[in-house]
């Protein structure tokens, strides 16, 4: 039986002209858990990442923690939704930059309500896929690892909706579960499944050990 550890992206950029790109904090979380990988003696005899800045990003975070910077693995299905997409099918107006609590509140009701239906099929985001080819693109990474990497221990670096969309399909989850489970993952979590060459089984979701100690509570993040 192999490990597959599922990890989302380090800080990103929220509210800022570029979100794709790991703040200060991001790239600080990302070789922390490299580190935590190192002390716990975790070595992968895989690495698969999405193709998005803060995704390329955090990988490289994470080989400098580990201090073994290898090649990974490119894989397209495991880069996120366009949320302003998402966003502006429901809501075609420009949203402007969130600068207080509520703001950022209603942004992602909006979200979630655009989720919820790009999911059940009634709306289109312009420049995306649909939600079965989304499905598609992060079950062909797994099938992939329960192809090749049987026994061994997995990477994949990714971001929230895949991950959530992922333990989603290994679980059974309704949409609006994973919808919930994918706007409450924290940045750099470990989610962990065992797999066989016929199955995937969850094991942990959203976990971050690597920022359990109290030095690193203000480390906790969520966008």
């Amino acid at each position: 039986m192999g490990t597959l550890y599922l990890v989302r992206h380090g800080q990103a950029s929220f509210g800022a002209d570029d979100y794709d790109k790991l703040s200060d904090l991001g790239h600080r979380q990302s070789v922390r858990l490299g580190e935590y990988f190192a002390q716990k003696g975790i070595r992968f005899d895989a690495v698969m990442a999405g193709t998005l800045r803060r995704q390329l990003e955090t990988v490289s975070g994470i080989g400098k923690g580990m201090e073994h910077e290898g090649s990974h693995m490119p894989w397209e299905g495991l880069n996120e939704y366009d949320s302003e997409a998402v966003i502006a099918t429901i809501h075609p107006e420009k949203l402007q930059k969130p600068t207080s609590p509520e703001m950022y509140r209603a942004h992602f009701r909006l979200l979630r309500d655009g989720l919820a239906q790009w999911m059940a099929g009634v709306v289109s985001p312009r420049g995306m896929p649909s939600y079965q080819q989304f499905v598609d693109g992060v079950t062909s990474a797994l099938d992939h690892v329960k192809a090749n990497h049987h026994g061994g221990n997995v990477l994949i670096v990714s971001s929230g909706g895949p991950i959530s969309t992922a333990v989603g399909q290994v679980l059974g989850t309704t949409a609006a579960t994973t919808i919930e489970m994918n706007l409450r993952i924290r940045n750099t979590s470990v989610t962990e499944f065992a797999f066989t060459p016929k199955r995937h089984v969850l094991v942990s979701y959203n976990a971050i050990p690597h920022l359990e100690h109290p030095d690193y509570a203000g480390w906790i993040t969520y966008a």
